[in-house]
């Protein structure tokens, strides 16, 4: 068991750097073979009478001990040697580095956005967030797919099942009028045709639209599916940790919190409703009159801030939720407990030590969601044309209002004709990729987001409070 547990790090990695999320969270080791003798109240045996001789080998049979027996697990640290054990530990590493660094970079480019005011330069803080993203996605395909290999325990034909479920869920949303879900998609779907058309004519080709809405918008539910399969098993570990971490504090300012950070995919979904928050935020009913309360801006500002607030929080109820994890360790040792009969050394030995082992994977269904989450919100303010002042200025960074015929042929630019070649083909493309298409996408992908972790969120807390109880 020894060779199991330190030999699985021995190909991982052969270098680290500290991780400040893992460290100093408390991890249960498991029990030497020679506890489990002591405990068991066996001597150590050099031969017995069962060995069994097979070409000159000696097999012996695997030491077996009560299930009932009086085992207390030890904790310890975790430090940066132990590290180097947990499976997918440089996946983890390198996608919480990469987060930090683009997440730097944006904050960087916004203030030199606020104070240069520069107009016509390439906001580099998009290709940061979209690099972010290809990471996150390719980090949870590479999770899906190791559940995928599995032969047992029905992991491949839940997530099949979500993905269908997923699938027809954003074919039925889809199709809701904007009077009650208020993406905009309809308008900026609109805005992206027209402008192509333009754009296609004034190159001289003749066309009706690249693309018609019902390819569109099968593209879109095709793309949810995919998504809602990736945070299938994030979203059912989350509701595992939820419970466990609430058994395991008493602090009511703690579990408040914990209960705040599980409903946060759910208030993000309101956001977006427009009968429940939207109408009553911006034109509350008080008394026979409708007051005004703000304008459509600041209440995109809002919404902005609430999810990136929300998101904070659930990184700051991280280390609350690996713990709980962790702990299920000596939740495992006393259910063993419960039961009858005996188990191997060895057995009971791969019980405690997996749940350190796939420590790394559960942090990556937490961290990685949350990461999605934010960068796609991100990209909606920069994309999208909105702004972090809850009073914006009037003039947004790029126009949603302008022409698409008056905008899709700009000034070619001075130079060899190459370049003003290319320099036309550019303005042209950024007539037809507006502001307002990616504000109609962005926001109907943050939405999604939060509501497939808020949907298996659901679920799994319905399958772990009642199910399994059951």
């Amino acid at each position: 068991m020894m060779d199991y547990v330190t030999n699985t790090g021995s190909w991982r990695v052969t270098a680290y750097v500290e991780s400040p999320i893992l460290l100093f969270l408390r991890w249960y080791q498991h029990p030497t073979e020679d506890e489990l003798r002591s405990l068991a109240g066996k001597q150590q045996k050099t031969k017995s009478k069962k060995d069994r001789r097979n070409n000159g080998h000696i097999d012996y049979k695997p030491l077996t001990i009560p299930k009932d027996i009086d085992l207390q697990l030890e904790t310890k640290c975790i430090t940066e040697v132990d590290t180097l054990a947990l499976h997918y530990f440089p996946e983890f590493q390198w996608l919480v580095d990469f987060t930090v660094a683009a997440t730097v970079v944006y904050l960087i480019t916004e203030l030199y956005y606020t104070v240069a005011q520069p107009s016509g330069e390439m906001n580099i803080s998009v290709v940061w967030c979209l690099l972010v993203l290809a990471f996150v996605i390719k980090t949870l395909f590479s999770l899906t797919a190791f559940y995928f290999k599995l032969e047992e325990g029905g992991e491949r034909s839940l997530c099949i099942t979500f993905a269908f479920f997923f699938f027809v869920k954003a074919m039925a949303i889809l199709i809701v009028t904007e009077n009650y879900l208020e993406f905009g998609l309809e308008t900026g779907f609109a805005n992206f045709s027209e402008s192509a058309t333009h754009f296609l004519e004034n190159q001289g080709l003749e066309s009706q639209g690249p693309i018609s809405k019902l390819t569109f918008k099968l593209i879109l539910a095709l793309l949810c599916s995919l998504i809602g399969a990736f945070l299938t098993f994030p979203g059912l570990r989350l509701a595992q940790m939820h419970l466990d971490a609430l058994n395991l504090t008493t602090a009511k300012v703690t579990q408040t919190l914990l209960h705040i950070n599980f409903l946060a995919p759910l208030i993000m979904v309101l956001l977006w409703v427009k009968p429940i928050t939207k109408d009553y935020i911006l034109n509350p009913t008080l008394g026979k009159e409708s007051v005004p309360l703000m304008t459509e801006e600041t209440y995109d500002t809002l919404r902005l801030w609430t999810i990136l607030l929300l998101c904070v929080l659930r990184l700051a109820m991280m280390r609350h939720h690996l713990q709980a994890y962790l702990s299920l360790a000596q939740k495992g040792v006393e259910q063993m407990k419960k039961e009858a009969g005996r188990i191997s050394t060895v057995d009971l030995q791969k019980m405690v030590a997996r749940i350190f082992y796939y420590l790394c994977v559960i942090a990556l269904q937490y961290v990685a969601p949350l990461v999605m989450l934010l960068h796609t919100t991100l990209l909606l303010k920069t994309l999208g044309g909105h702004s972090w002042g809850v009073y914006p200025e009037e003039d947004f960074p790029c126009p949603l209002d302008s022409d698409p015929a008056m905008v899709a042929a700009p000034t070619a630019a001075p130079g060899p004709e190459v370049e003003a070649h290319l320099s036309v083909a550019l303005g042209g493309l950024r007539t037809v990729f507006t502001p307002l298409l990616f504000r109609g996408l962005l926001s109907f992908f943050t939405w999604w987001i939060a509501a497939c972790l808020f949907s298996t969120s659901i679920f799994g807390l319905f399958y772990h409070q009642y199910l399994m109880a059951a």
